[in-house]
């Protein structure tokens, strides 16, 4: 049992949609290795387009949340969310200035869907009472706006209007988030101590937006509790918040929520990935005459782990798989970024079949076909013919475009994807399965046959 655990109290909102308040700070704290303790401010009925209803709850009820996790359990940071009113306010500020732990506050003023969670008439007394508690405050551009008066527009903006704020308030840092502005890359400015701190990311285009500012404060919070310096803490921040975008959710119809969670399943899912895989390349390089079914380009294989977004998530074979007499040889441990056409292949796939999470390239034949329909295999295909130059003038686009047809071809994603290649192009067959294992039994299965047809024992 862990005895010492950096402890995170929140104060928020519940989002019954469970995509931002208490339900991403939470899961955000916990993904970081922190407890997370939590003090609701108010109950919201929401979904990703809409907030219908907000029921606020006792001012003293709130405060009495704060206490009893404080005289037993105790604190390392503080987070704030949504404080709704003035007089919400007035009880956390009293209750967080007996408080020696870091405060992160954000300044939670309007829900993704346009709803206000932060009455006009508090805006005051969160800048009168809550903002001289606060170690750091992490307004994006809008509410950083409307806090200061300033108009923000770009980077240079956005530093004048973070000192601005600390300086008015005394609040030792402030962060001015860059999401709500325009730009390939997210750039977030702190002002601490004196000076300015720049942290950029690649801005993601997708819906999958809803909780951003929640699990940023909050994973702000939770490294100050682990000990943190504040630059390295918002820092850290921004990288999760990142990570939480690229594995959000596409539910619902509107702004679908962020995945604080996405990195720890992925952590976890990369472990089994790369247990499947060494496993199915033995099962590869033991099978007698395996060379035989080795295109020129050499063979790969390939498992994703739940949550995989890119290249760098799947783990494959660096170097490939290669022929060697009549077996086939791994050149090295199998890895993540292992693979750059397989794993396109795998990650398309998994747009189409989440069950599906890998694939393995062969060479192509047609006595091959013939046996993987005797076998029962589904088998779909696509014509490299038909590739449009706008495909082909983009490096990694025909496997994705080649699978995708595949699939519109058959409605579903088949065991046996092949195509019979392109002027220069050699052509490929290729095996999917739910993991490395499953498409190495496949294989295995193939050879076998292939084998009897050129009457050879496998």
């Amino acid at each position: 049992m862990i005895s010492k655990v950096p402890r995170v109290l929140t104060i928020a909102g519940s989002d019954s949609g469970g995509g931002a308040g208490i339900q991403a700070d939470l899961k955000t704290i916990a993904a970081l290795g922190g407890h997370g303790m939590s003090a609701l401010t108010s109950l919201t009925s929401q979904n990703t387009r809409e907030v219908t209803k907000i029921v606020d709850l006792d001012p003293e009820f709130v405060a009495e949340q704060i206490r009893v996790c404080l005289n037993d359990i105790g604190v390392d940071a503080v987070k704030t969310g949504m404080l709704h009113t003035a007089g919400i306010i007035q009880v956390v500020s009293r209750e967080l200035s007996k408080i020696e732990a870091p405060k992160v506050v954000d300044p939670v003023m309007v829900a993704k869907s346009g709803a206000q969670l932060l009455q006009p008439a508090a805006v005051d007394e969160l800048k009168k009472s809550l903002f001289p508690l606060a170690t750091v405050i992490t307004p994006n551009a809008s509410e950083a706006t409307v806090l200061s008066g300033l108009r923000i527009e770009g980077e240079e903006d956005q530093r004048k209007v973070a000192e601005t704020l600390s300086r008015e308030f005394g609040v030792p840092a402030v962060v001015v988030k860059g999401g709500h502005l325009h730009g390939d890359r997210v750039i977030d400015i702190l002002y601490f101590d004196g000076s300015f701190y720049r942290f950029e990311v690649p801005r993601i285009h997708t819906r999958a937006t809803h909780g951003t500012g929640c699990v940023f404060a909050s994973a702000i919070a939770t490294q100050l509790a682990k000990g943190a310096k504040i630059p390295e803490a918002v820092k850290e921040a921004q990288n999760f918040v990142y990570e939480a975008i690229r594995g959000g959710f596409l539910v619902g119809q509107g702004s679908g929520p962020v995945n604080p969670m996405s990195s720890i399943v992925k952590k976890a899912g990369l472990l089994d990935a790369l247990k499947n895989l060494r496993e199915a390349v033995r099962m590869i390089e033991e099978a007698e005459y395996g060379g035989h079914l080795a295109p020129e380009s050499g063979i790969n294989i390939g498992e994703a782990p739940l949550g995989a977004t890119g290249r760098e998530d799947v783990v494959a074979v660096p170097g490939r798989i290669v022929r060697v007499f009549d077996r086939l040889k791994a050149t090295t441990h199998p890895w993540m970024g292992g693979s750059r056409h397989v794993a396109d292949a795998i990650l398309t796939i998994l747009q189409y079949d989440h069950s599906r999470r890998a694939a393995m390239n062969l060479k192509f034949s047609e006595d091959l076909l013939d046996v993987a329909e005797e076998l029962g295999f589904t088998i779909s295909s696509y014509d490299r013919s038909q590739e449009p130059p706008e495909i082909k003038s983009v490096e990694g686009m025909t496997i994705r475009w080649g699978v995708a047809r595949a699939y519109e071809a058959t409605g579903k994603v088949t065991d046996i994807i092949f195509h019979r290649g392109d002027w220069g192009k050699e052509p490929i067959i290729m095996i999917t399965g739910r993991n490395s294992l499953e498409v190495a039994e496949k294989f295995l299965l193939l050879l076998g046959k292939y084998l009897e047809k050129l009457g050879r024992k496998p």
